[in-house]
């Protein structure tokens, strides 16, 4: 599955860093640090199979860029996680709303980040 691309948009370092060293084995990892830098890599022309996403970030929010990819023809069918630390279940309704597949609070547990990844990736398979 090494072929498989995440985009991994987190501001704290230290997230960033984790899920690289707990997903880099199974998945090709690339790190941006806000959803504007994000999308500006995806306008670049680079199309991962999935997203992971923090929602309070500087530039540009979770939420922005959530809203900006799913308006988008290209980007609109990318697999996206959100994986914030605002476990209020107001939030995490919002953000399935507006076009999440799924949503972790952190501080999360790796083992269960890594299944809901996999199971993500399974889902999309049987539907192309």
């Amino acid at each position: 599955m090494a072929n498989k691309k995440i985009l991994v948009i987190d501001d704290d370092s230290s997230i960033r860093m984790l899920l690289n060293h707990l997903l880099k084995k199974d998945y090709s990892i690339k790190l941006k640090e806000n959803g504007y830098d994000a999308l500006l890599y995806l306008q670049e022309g680079n199309v991962p199979d999935m997203i992971i996403s923090d929602l309070s970030m500087p530039k540009m929010n979770g939420y922005d860029f959530l809203k900006n990819i799913r308006a988008s023809n290209f980007f609109n069918n990318i697999p996206l996680i959100v994986l914030s630390a605002n476990e209020n279940s107001s939030e995490r309704i919002n953000c399935l709303r507006k076009g999440a597949d799924d949503y972790m609070v952190k501080p999360f547990n790796p083992e269960e980040l890594r299944i809901r990844v996999a199971n993500l990736f399974k889902r999309v398979k049987k539907i192309i």
